[in-house]
């Protein structure tokens, strides 16, 4: 069966550019590229990825399109593009000459929930990405949820991916309960998915193995099934905490007491349905 990671990045690292990255995070604070990428995925079984953009920006999108086509493993591109802008179809338009470019994204997280959920103009853009039958992948913390609950439901005819389950705080204390309830709450609109990705960086203790991350699949899997729920790397964010191999190897422990076509769906089909690869 082979894999595809619905979630990684490429950057050419500008500290300027990509202000996330702080200085305590070192191992990212160089260049990621297609390269580097191939020979990660080698022996691992991963035949097609899904690159998402890292910073706000036009040139970001042109810049991750132009690297999916030096790699034949990039299937798609999450980009971005300016949503509140009232020319944005225009722009949504150049993109999808491509027909790699699948969706868009904003960096939402942190942010004041009326600053993009409840704004007028960035909910008009993304209707215009529902005109289009583009994905928009949901960028939030956990305590965000709520507010990503009313805005996917503003738009019921869009396909929605929450990304990194929503951005748990996980401890080894027990999972939040608030967030086990929003999670349930918002997988229970049929028009959004999940990726199981960007996990172990959400993790607060010094070390982390699978009966610490093993709950919140559970939380997850049980939420959106075995059709809604998808596989990511993070890649390289993941690095901070751990290798893709190492976190690949983790999640197969994971899906194990799966069935052989939930496994599939998880690790393949999904990412293909959702994002029209």
């Amino acid at each position: 069966m082979p894999i595809i990671d619905a979630h990684h990045h490429f950057w050419r690292f500008d500290a300027s550019e990509y202000g996330w990255i702080g200085d305590d995070m070192s191992v990212l604070r160089r260049d990621y590229l297609p390269a580097e990428l191939d020979t990660t995925l080698a022996g691992t079984g991963v035949a097609g990825m899904i690159s998402v953009q890292a910073r706000a920006s036009i040139g970001e999108t042109d810049f991750l399109l132009e690297q999916a086509r030096t790699i034949p493993h990039v299937r798609g591109v999450v980009g971005w593009a300016p949503l509140a802008n009232a020319r944005v179809g225009d722009v949504l338009d150049r993109f999808a000459a491509d027909p790699r470019f699948k969706g868009v994204r904003e960096v939402t997280q942190g942010q004041p929930n009326g600053a993009f959920f409840a704004n007028d103009d960035f909910n008009r853009g993304i209707r215009e990405v529902t005109r289009r039958g583009l994905v928009y992948d949901v960028l939030v913390y956990e305590d965000q949820l709520p507010a990503a609950i009313r805005f996917v439901d503003a738009h019921p005819a869009q396909r929605f991916v929450l990304d990194h389950i929503g951005k748990p705080v996980i401890r080894r204390n027990g999972l939040g309960a608030s967030w086990a309830v929003h999670i349930r709450h918002l997988a229970e609109r049929p028009h959004v998915a999940c990726k199981w990705a960007g996990v172990v960086t959400e993790v607060r203790e010094a070390t982390w193995d699978l009966d610490l991350i093993r709950p919140y699949f559970e939380v997850v899997w049980d939420a959106f099934g075995a059709e809604r729920l998808m596989f990511g790397s993070d890649w390289p964010v993941c690095l901070l905490r751990t290798t893709y191999r190492d976190w690949l190897d983790a999640v197969h422990g994971l899906v194990e007491p799966l069935t052989a076509d939930e496994r599939e769906a998880f690790f393949h089909t999904n990412a293909i349905r959702w994002y029209r690869l």
